[in-house]
């Protein structure tokens, strides 16, 4: 009995370090993706870009997640979480290596060309996010998994409020600093995760389904209710990108400053909304929340809450009652991603999870591509059009959430994807 039960500390005890490093490994690769995207605008501008190449630069990291994010989810489920986290880690390292040589050359062109190709090879080896979302749903069990789905969230809030923040500071120093600093925190990341990151999967031990890429998001995408749990995180990452891209635009126009001050307000507003969701995505307050209603009747309250909060924003006129609008939509769209991804967790099979989580990031890829166009386009016909726009689909998606998901029975107890490394790795 004694022995079983100093097993069971133990297990519990590495599941709470595996948490903990998954956690750090994501803060760490999104404080680098927010250290950088900022400034990609601003060396544009530096080396002469035309709009379209710095739009081409930025894009170019989330149409090579749309391709490859399914890829390396399904080869987590082959081979396992460890290896393919460490190799997106290392490979992050290198692509902000690229950057810093790129962002340091003297010949416009050749830097321009240098910085795209930094980008493309980030977008490919990104698959942090994924696979560390299939890590969670492996030592979880199901009833937890929103709550622990919401430590991902708080890691893209803690990276879009310390990233820019650093890359501000390091962008002083020099030109090459910012990618310098990105790449040395990717390969401290990389150590960590090395010496304390245990494996969550054994491919061995279980019957993994390998699909052609096509044929696998053809699946994922039929398979009834996963296919709308997707879309509604398609609609949270799109609604998020047309208030990203269009805010600065929406501030020059409602309090009549100037660009330059607009991107420092802009900067400001985004580490406040970051703030706000990091802070409400904790896994205390998100599995209170998911105890209280469950998953579909949360979900479909935050997008009501973000419907009003993006509703509002292009008729606010004052700082404070901006700041108000910032923080309804901050708090609904940071609490939609939990409870959806705890879901998709709970409907796909143990032995498909990489595959599935790809399939939803490649999808919110396509958001993150689709959104800025959207919105960039309608705001020149009228500036509230996207805000409305977007408010009335999270209404809309709120009221189908309702009707559809409320009635899914959801299992109760763990499947057979809990944690199997009892060993430090070597």
């Amino acid at each position: 009995m004694l022995h079983s039960a100093h097993g069971r500390e133990a297990r519990h005890e590495m599941k709470k370090r595996s948490i903990s490093i998954i956690f750090l490994t994501v803060v760490i690769d999104l404080i680098g993706f927010g250290l950088i995207l900022p400034l990609i605008p601003i060396y544009g501008e530096r080396f002469h870009a035309k709009g379209w190449m710095i739009g081409a630069i930025v894009s170019a990291y989330s149409f090579m997640q749309f391709i490859f994010a399914p890829i390396w989810g399904r080869l987590s489920d082959r081979i396992g979480r460890r290896p393919v986290l460490l190799t997106s880690t290392c490979c992050a390292c290198l692509s902000y290596v690229i950057f810093a040589i790129g962002s340091g050359l003297s010949d416009a062109r050749v830097a321009l060309a240098v910085i795209f190709v930094s980008r493309l090879f980030a977008g490919i080896c990104g698959a942090n996010i994924t696979v560390a979302q299939a890590y969670i749903a492996d030592i979880t069990p199901p009833e937890k998994r929103s709550a622990k789905m919401g430590l991902v969230g708080m890691a893209f809030g803690l990276g879009f409020i310390f990233g820019p923040v650093l890359g501000g500071f390091s962008s002083k120093i020099s030109p090459t600093a910012p990618g310098w600093t990105a790449a040395s925190l990717c390969a401290l990341n990389f150590i960590s995760a090395f010496i304390w990151l245990g494996e969550s999967w054994k491919p061995a031990e279980h019957s993994v389904i390998q699909r052609p890429h096509i044929e696998q998001w053809l699946h994922t995408l039929r398979t009834p209710r996963l296919n709308l749990l997707i879309g509604i995180f398609f609609l949270a990452t799109f609604c998020f990108t047309c208030f990203e891209v269009t805010i600065g635009l929406l501030i020059i126009k409602n309090f009549d400053i100037d660009t330059t001050k607009s991107l420092t307000t802009v900067s400001w507003l985004i580490a406040y909304c970051g703030v706000i969701g990091a802070s409400v995505q904790s896994p205390g307050m998100i599995g209170r929340m998911v105890k209280k209603l469950g998953e579909p009747k949360l979900i479909a309250a935050t997008l009501f809450v973000a419907a009003i909060g993006i509703g509002l924003l292009p008729f606010l006129r004052t700082w404070a009652m901006l700041l108000v609008g910032l923080g309804i939509f901050a708090i609904g769209s940071s609490l939609t991603r939990p409870p959806v991804f705890g879901m998709i967790s709970m409907l796909t099979p143990a032995n498909e999870q990489g595959a599935t989580m790809g399939v939803t990031q490649g999808v919110g890829s396509v958001a993150r591509i689709a959104g800025p166009l959207f919105a960039a386009s309608l705001f020149v016909v009228h500036a509230s059009f996207p805000y409305l726009i977007c408010a009335a689909l999270c209404f809309a998606t709120s009221v189908l959430t309702l009707q559809c998901l409320t009635h899914i029975p959801l299992p109760a107890k763990p499947e057979s994807s809990i944690l199997q490394a009892e060993q430090r790795p070597h």
